[in-house]
């Protein structure tokens, strides 16, 4: 069975947030809610990804401190976005872990939507009908708090 396409998925994770849409811009893909940007798409192709394919993603700078501590081959600080805490991730060479990614992605989609719409995916989550789910954010947490810990960083 072939892999899914990395970028399918990642619209599949993003689009499934209440009022989130794709544009392109700077010949990538991007993920905004009420056309401000949560996650970033950049391809191998582009000057932006020094040839490998990710996606980047919104965060809080403690966040992005945590996961490149963690995981410095998995999370990476991308350029021009990276001083502000973004956090990209590498959806190269076949180990994403999508469940973890899910969980950043809706961090960043919480980080930038308004709170109408983060007070609808909130009941959303409370629905188990719902694709987008809260124990993927729980699970980001606790995984890289674990990490940090085992590694002595904490």
């Amino acid at each position: 069975m072939a892999p899914r396409d990395p970028v399918k998925r990642l619209s599949e994770i993003c689009l499934a947030f209440p009022d989130a849409h794709e544009v392109a811009a700077w010949g990538e893909l991007t993920f905004r809610v009420r056309n401000k940007i949560f996650a970033i798409h950049a391809s191998p192709e582009s000057h932006h990804s020094a040839g490998r394919e990710s996606v980047w993603c919104k965060a809080k700078p403690v966040t992005q401190d945590l996961l490149l501590h963690a995981e410095p081959k998995r999370y990476f600080k991308p350029p021009y976005v990276g001083p502000r805490g973004w956090v990209g991730v590498w959806l190269d060479g076949g180990s994403v872990d999508w469940e973890t990614l899910a969980g950043l992605l809706l961090d960043a989609y919480r980080l930038t939507a308004p709170k109408r719409l983060v007070a609808q995916l909130d009941l959303l989550e409370q629905s188990e009908k719902s694709k987008v789910t809260s124990t993927a954010r729980k699970t980001t947490t606790k995984k890289v708090a674990r990490k940090v810990v085992r590694r002595g960083r904490g």
